[in-house]
């Protein structure tokens, strides 16, 4: 018997909870012209849905993002051949829902319990409700705020180009009238870094890590009682013959002016990057862990207790940015190359670096985040623009956020240089536009 060459025989199968969502894993013959909406449409057939459930497609736990013809070119298989397909739900656009503004570029975001705090290039940092109003903002920063993150609903930890990193406090968790707008008080300054501090992280054990431009990663602790005392005037006294720098006559002069607040220095310093370091992360399983990108082209991994590098991946080009995949034991770097790579956690230095590169954008990739529902998801901001969202099982993005406001020029106030995906608010964005921007990115699978 002749076999129709324009068929393929196709077997589903599903990793979804849903048992309303399982076909019976019976070969069928499809044609193969068919795409990812007529493969949706026999699924649906054989689900006897009464209201159509969009599906994405994997096969060999790859994206189909052709016909089933292409894809066996591609491969250099057979018609004949029996392909095994995953049907997964799609994940719906994220589309645009609000844009706030802001007094000048947004450097860096955060989202916490049904708020959202910026860091901005005017030194300020804000907390906005998610009707765009700002409930509270933190005066300090002697220039442009470069990384916020939360500790708590009434605590946050902000750090900028002025080389300091700050802890805050507010009195209240929630504004307390509508009119005023809630200042935040200064607990310690941290002073450690030589040059710009350009990223935090925090973990679950209220430690701190800050990368800075001075090569170093600085380890910190939320809880300033447990650092060592700083006293600002002991630097420029000790200049010798009292030729004291203007760098130091300046830090006198602010040190004046912050003269009642505590000074803190970090519990240890980790040096061992030959260039600005990007980024620094603790591993979202092991907060003894920490993973750092940099200019000087690598990733390295650090032990956290006795503050000693344990692995340098050297990779061809500047990373710029960094996201955690536990579940499938992969760092997602952004660089200045243009394109996220993938590399997984558990290759020692001399095997491959590199395990997938996602290429899509036209401009260094800056910010990383991953997605709270899916695992395999994650989203990039890009001095191109744009907000892309991925799937890490593809190459080429899923969905690309480009900016809203009417007042943004291509290539002149666009770059993106914060993101973040949160659950129950979506994804945030910010850059040089002064704008917040808020996509869908809650409830992927429903509308």
């Amino acid at each position: 018997m002749s076999v129709d060459k324009s068929q393929v025989k196709l077997r589903f199968f599903t990793r979804e909870k849903e048992e309303s969502l399982h076909v019976q894993d019976t070969p069928v013959y499809a044609p193969l012209s068919l795409r990812r909406f007529g493969l949706s449409e026999i699924v649906n057939h054989l689900l006897h849905s009464e209201k159509p459930v969009p599906f994405d497609f994997l096969i060999d736990g790859e994206l189909l993002r052709s016909s089933l013809e292409d894809y066996l070119t591609k491969r250099g298989l057979s018609s004949e051949t029996l392909l095994d397909v995953e049907y997964a739900r799609a994940v719906l656009p994220p589309s645009y829902l609000a844009s706030f503004n802001n007094e000048d570029w947004i450097s860096s975001i955060d989202v916490g319990d049904k708020h959202i705090i910026s860091g901005s290039y005017d030194g300020i940092v804000r907390t906005w409700n998610l009707s765009g109003k700002v409930d509270k903002q933190y005066i300090g920063h002697s220039g442009p705020v470069r990384a916020v993150k939360y500790v708590s609903n009434t605590r946050l930890v902000s750090a900028g180009n002025d080389r300091t990193l700050r802890l805050w406090k507010t009195k209240n968790e929630i504004a307390v009238d509508e009119e005023t707008v809630e200042e935040g008080k200064t607990l310690a300054i941290l002073e450690g870094h030589k040059a710009p501090v350009v990223s935090l992280d925090i973990s679950d054990n209220s430690r701190i890590l800050s990368s800075s431009y001075d090569n170093s990663i600085g380890f910190w602790s939320t809880n300033y009682k447990e650092m060592i005392n700083v006293d600002p005037m002991e630097e420029a006294l000790n200049g010798s013959d009292n030729k004291v720098s203007t760098a130091a006559k300046k830090r006198r002069k602010l040190a004046n002016k912050d003269g009642s607040i505590r000074r803190r220095s970090p519990l240890s310093l980790l040096e061992s990057h030959t260039a600005p370091v990007e980024q620094a992360i603790f591993d979202k399983t092991d907060n003894t862990v920490g993973y750092s990108v940099s200019q000087d082209h690598t990733i390295k991994t650090w032990d956290l207790v006795t503050a000693r590098c344990v692995d340098t991946k050297t990779t061809s080009y500047s990373l710029l940015s960094m996201a955690q995949i536990p579940s499938l034991h992969l760092l997602a770097c952004g660089s200045s190359a243009r394109h996220i790579t993938l590399h997984d956690i558990r290759a020692n230095s001399s095997s491959k670096i590199t395990q997938q590169q996602l290429i899509g954008h036209k401009n260094f990739v800056v910010s990383l985040d991953t997605c709270p529902e899916n695992e395999y998801m994650l989203c990039s901001g890009s001095h191109d623009g744009t907000v892309k969202v991925w799937d890490v099982r593809s190459t080429a993005p899923m969905y690309t956020i480009t900016r809203e406001d009417p007042s943004v020029k291509k290539g002149v106030n666009d770059k993106v240089f914060a993101t973040r995906w949160a659950q129950e608010v979506g994804i945030v964005s910010g850059g040089q536009d002064k704008k917040l921007q808020i996509n869908k990115g809650d409830n992927i699978y429903k509308n």
